[in-house]
């Protein structure tokens, strides 16, 4: 309770996706009052269902290791690429790289494994309100003090907490009220997908693989084989390419685009499509800032890279998780000033940096990793580990050698928390 009676949470988290959730967990873990604040009712639909092998590091911190063992999603032991005439690449095994550990990962379908760790927050002792929508945040001058929202009823009220955590995904609550969202420079792209039921699986262990399927002009299909027989597919490519002959319809660019890669056209061949055809643009971006006095952004709400290797769901559970560690060291000091908030950014600038310079090398015109391995074999061991979610390290030494071929970009200059004015002033004292 405040100095007026009012109930103040030690922490608040808009969204109860992957971020938000795991952040309540360590918060809740670590005996701190969380509630999450959900706008839709669980279980519910969403894209994003590939982990990459590191997704694992994040899984076994918060005790979820077990328990996607015991799951009915497909497990997930290599990557492989596709020509357009349909000549595909030998499969890219997890296991010939690393340990047990994270050797093998998961095809999800994510209204199962969003529930799955909604129920585990929950367990941990975060109370989660679905149907809830946070209509603005709560400011005290320069600091955000907490939220005021609308629940299923329509009633309205205002919620306190130490700190807010925004974990709202590409909807970006924070970042577009604040005009902090900042479009990528180049990566602006178009996704066209939908699933099938009955499509064409590889055998063995090679069943559960992810399949990178090309398309002219740098596009790509991605194929997730998903439990139940079902499989997720969707193509990627710039606007212009897509659009091209002013076709617009979702379902017509999709039904057109499998025309141009032979292995995707004999894999749906057996299959039956369910479900609409989906459509998003544009969905690259960075927060300017990740925070100010009294809020902090995580998983996609602080960043959203394309996702052509898959790292979405590594991104947001490993930033969950930091956010997670750092408002607790936060809240035991009493300290939660802005600038500490500082090695939180960094560290997740700089995996996000390493893994948006390989995307742009990939979608460069007549560029392969396979030019860079011929030329020095041994940074496959570096393209594979950043490939893989091992995005906190030095890859200089990859960045030059891919250099000698195309541009690699210059990190952006955003992220760093947002100081109240007065903080600047004894900053610079």
């Amino acid at each position: 309770m405040n100095s007026n009676g009012t109930e103040v949470w030690d922490a608040i988290v808009i969204g109860g996706g992957p971020a938000g959730c795991s952040t309540a967990c360590i918060l809740a873990e670590n005996d701190h009052r969380v509630l999450v604040l959900e706008r839709e009712r669980f279980p519910r639909y969403h894209i994003g269902e590939s982990m990459i092998p590191f997704t694992n590091v994040p899984l076994k911190r918060l005790g979820l290791a077990e328990r996607m063992e015991q799951s009915a999603f497909v497990r997930k032991f290599s990557v492989q690429f596709v020509q357009p005439n349909g000549r595909a690449s030998q499969p890219f095994y997890f296991f010939t790289r690393y340990g047990t550990e994270v050797a093998q990962t998961w095809q999800v379908l994510r209204s199962e494994f969003d529930q799955i760790l909604m129920e585990h927050a929950r367990s941990k002792g975060a109370e989660i309100q679905e149907e809830v929508q946070v209509l603005s945040l709560v400011w005290d001058q320069e600091r955000v003090v907490g939220v005021r929202i609308r629940n299923k009823a329509g009633e309205e009220s205002e919620l306190r907490a130490r700190i807010t955590i925004d974990c709202t995904g590409k909807e970006a609550f924070t970042a577009v009220r604040n005009g902090w969202r900042i479009k990528d420079p180049k990566l602006n792209k178009v996704a066209v997908w939908t699933y099938y039921r009955g499509a064409i699986r590889d055998d063995g262990i090679d069943a559960g693989a992810t399949t990178v399927a090309f398309v002219p002009d740098k596009g790509w299909f991605w194929y997730i084989p998903q439990h139940n027989n079902m499989v997720s597919v969707g193509v990627v490519a710039e606007g212009k390419y897509l659009s091209r002959d002013g076709v617009k319809d979702p379902k017509a660019i999709f039904e057109r685009e499998i025309r141009e890669n032979k292995w995707i056209e004999e894999h749906l061949a057996t299959g039956v499509p369910v479900g609409p055809h989906f459509i998003t643009s544009e969905y690259s971006f960075h927060a300017k800032h990740c925070g100010c006095e009294g809020l902090l952004l995580a998983g996609d709400a602080f960043c959203f890279l394309d996702p052509v290797f898959s790292s979405g769901l590594m991104l947001a559970l490993k930033s969950g998780v930091a956010a997670g560690d750092a408002v607790h060291a936060a809240l035991v000091a009493n300290d939660l000033s802005p600038e500490r908030f500082a090695d939180y950014s960094a560290q997740l600038r700089q995996g996000i940096e390493n893994m948006r310079k390989l995307v742009y090398a990939f979608y460069e015109p007549d560029f392969s990793f396979k030019q860079v391995i011929d030329r020095q074999p041994e940074l496959a061991a570096d393209i594979t580990d950043c490939l893989s979610g091992d995005v906190n390290k030095d890859f200089s030494r990859l960045w030059a050698a891919i250099r000698e071929f195309v541009s690699v970009p210059e990190d952006l200059a955003v992220g760093a928390p947002r100081v109240s004015a007065k903080a600047a002033e004894a900053i610079a004292a």
